[in-house]
């Protein structure tokens, strides 16, 4: 009967040989027929090297027996075996070295297709996966797949594959040369080997993982602890923190302790076994020999078939384990391709055509999570050309409304339409083309400002990249830069301060010329001064478009054509500044609390 339950083990294998065939088709390419022929090229030359390192014993065995004869007429025969076992050995290690010059291009294409599909996938992915996820982790899963694909292809096709040729050719060559007797040795004995190797290697397996997260743990503390440095003084915490630390080191040096011991163990029950093979093998062919049936060749024959086989198998352990290694990094890097895309075209969508850039919201609802409803039954209407501002107080759905527009994310409920047409049956990247924005937190490439600029759009002038500089009021610093825009701004623009990233991201899209303009929050990091520049760019830029501005300082938005105001998610008022001032309610109420502020901070 079969068990009623699923071991680990067999779920692993399951896994492990799921994510093979998996990976199979980037191995041999359907409409790459010059890689395909590289592989078969390189298997051809990894059977000419097993062949000509399965020949090298019968020279050997037979230059000894030549050797063994008092005839002189022999030793030209006995060199003559010798110069062709010295010949044998140079071919086979030339062989193995032309195989890896030929695969070498399949294995960097199979990495670098398997690569880019994980990165356009990322891409694909919506912005829920990316909030959910850390980047250094993703980067990691990538980073472990690629690089697993290189070992993979390496062992499984030139380790595993020709010893396992190899062990099938020697059991013949066995049989004929000695019957059945050392074949059954020498299987018994591999398979003791392989299933001694995989035990221990599992469990150094998890001592090594403990080993790891103990190491890890160690090194925490220890930057935790430096980064802290004047926390740990104030408190005079010195003795605390080198005794917390300590702790950490004993625990990773008894676990080395354990990984090197069991290392140790592995390779003593592997010795055992191969040296209790080769013992034997040896004191047969001797009493073969004693009794007149076998040659001193013979047992150089018997013990260079062992030694090579045996040197593969040396490896079994470290090869067994790097596969399964290869397997877990692989089988992650596979669950990043199979992730749900949140949102995604539908078929033969068409692509978004813009006339009269008007913006509608028709009885949106919409959540993050089921349990937390942020917009509830929101219509409202932005006229082409006209200028809305929205605002409201914290959490009212503001930022939610520009992810909308985008489409990063689906509304559970009605629809948002752009000239008339429904975002959600338009292709994304035509919706993405007609939308610009100046986001409240402005994250830059590390690179240069004038990459930054013109990643608006590609192919941008130099002329065009030159006037949107001047129009965000971010030349004149540009220009007292000693490389100007060629200066580079750092990780997410960090070297730039942040009026100075916002206005570059203003430049970038001002860059893009969009018929449509999202402004959210796009003067938060700005002083007065320079607010009052780009508000006054942005309100002559904004004229021949239709804006939607998403604000927290009123007076920002005080000359919008509409202002509409959020709360809980709702459409709480609308109209001009003048018409919700006089109706004396919520926006009023912001308004004066915001202006109490402003009478506040002027004395300070």
């Amino acid at each position: 009967m079969p068990p009623d339950t699923i071991t680990s083990d067999q779920k692993q294998d399951a896994d492990s040989w799921a994510t093979l065939k998996r990976f199979l088709p980037y191995l041999w390419p359907k409409n790459n027929p010059l890689l395909r022929r590289r592989i078969v090229i390189a298997m051809f030359l990894v059977l000419l090297a097993k062949g000509t390192v399965l020949a090298l014993p019968f020279a050997y065995k037979n230059a000894v027996d030549a050797m063994s004869s008092p005839a002189n007429e022999a030793a030209m025969v006995a060199m003559a075996l010798v110069l062709a076992y010295g010949l044998g050995r140079f071919a086979g290690t030339a062989f193995d070295n032309l195989r890896n010059i030929v695969f070498e291009r399949v294995g960097q294409e199979a990495t670098r297709h398997l690569a880019e599909d994980v990165f356009r996938r990322l891409h694909r992915l919506s912005l829920r996966f990316h909030l959910s996820r850390r980047t250094g982790e993703v980067t990691k899963i990538i980073e472990r797949g690629t690089k697993s694909i290189d070992s993979m292809l390496y062992f499984l096709l030139f380790n595993i594959a020709p010893t396992v040729l190899e062990l099938i050719a020697v059991g013949i060559i066995f049989y004929i040369n000695f019957g059945w007797g050392l074949v059954a040795a020498t299987a018994f004995t591999v398979v003791a080997y392989i299933v001694v190797t995989r035990q221990i290697t599992e469990w150094r397996t998890k001592l090594r993982r403990d080993m790891n997260d103990l190491d890890g743990l160690a090194l925490s503390r220890a930057v935790d602890s430096l980064l802290n440095y004047e926390t740990v003084k104030y408190f005079g915490a010195e003795r605390r923190e080198e005794a917390r630390y300590a702790k950490a080191a004993r625990a990773y040096s008894e676990a080395a302790i354990k990984s090197d011991g069991s290392l140790g163990m592995l390779n003593i029950a592997q010795s055992f076994i191969t040296n209790a093979l080769m013992a034997g093998a040896m004191a047969y062919t001797v009493w073969g020999w004693s009794k007149g049936e076998l040659t001193v060749g013979d047992l150089v024959f018997v013990n260079t078939y062992l030694m090579q086989l045996f040197r593969p198998l040396d490896l079994l352990g470290w090869v067994y384990r790097t596969i399964r290694q290869g397997l877990v990094d692989m089988a992650a890097m596979f669950d990043l391709i199979d992730t749900n895309v949140e949102v995604a075209d539908k078929p033969g969508a068409p692509a978004l055509i813009v006339d009269r850039p008007s913006i509608v919201f028709e009885n949106v609802d919409f959540g993050y999570d089921k349990e937390r409803t942020i917009l509830r039954n929101l219509s409202f209407e932005v006229p082409a050309g006209s200028h809305v501002a929205i605002v409201g107080p914290s959490g009212a759905g503001k930022s939610t409304i520009a992810r909308l527009l985008f489409r990063f994310y689906d509304p559970q409920g009605g629809r948002i339409l752009i000239d008339g047409q429904d975002i959600a049956e338009v292709t994304q990247e035509s919706l993405r083309a007609k939308i610009g924005i100046v986001p409240q937190d402005s994250v830059l490439f590390n690179d240069t400002i004038g990459y930054n600029i013109s990643y608006g759009r590609e192919g941008a002038s130099e002329e065009e990249i030159l006037e949107a500089a001047r129009d965000s009021a971010i030349l004149p610093f540009i220009k007292r830069l000693p490389d100007g825009f060629d200066t580079e701004v750092g990780e997410r623009g960090l070297k730039l301060s942040g009026g100075e990233k916002q206005r570059v991201a203003i430049a970038r899209t001002l860059v893009k010329n969009p018929p449509i303009l999202l402004l959210d929050e796009a003067t938060s990091a700005l002083d007065t001064r320079t607010e009052q520049d780009i508000l006054r760019t942005l309100n002559r830029v904004s004229k021949d478009r239709t804006t939607l501005a998403i604000a927290h300082r009123l007076s920002t938005i005080a000359k919008a054509d509409q202002i509409l105001v959020l709360d809980h998610g709702q459409l709480a008022e609308s109209g001009t500044h003048s018409e919700l001032q006089a109706a004396r309610g919520l926006y009023a109420e912001m308004w004066a609390r915001q202006a109490e502020e402003r009478q506040e901070e002027a004395p300070a």
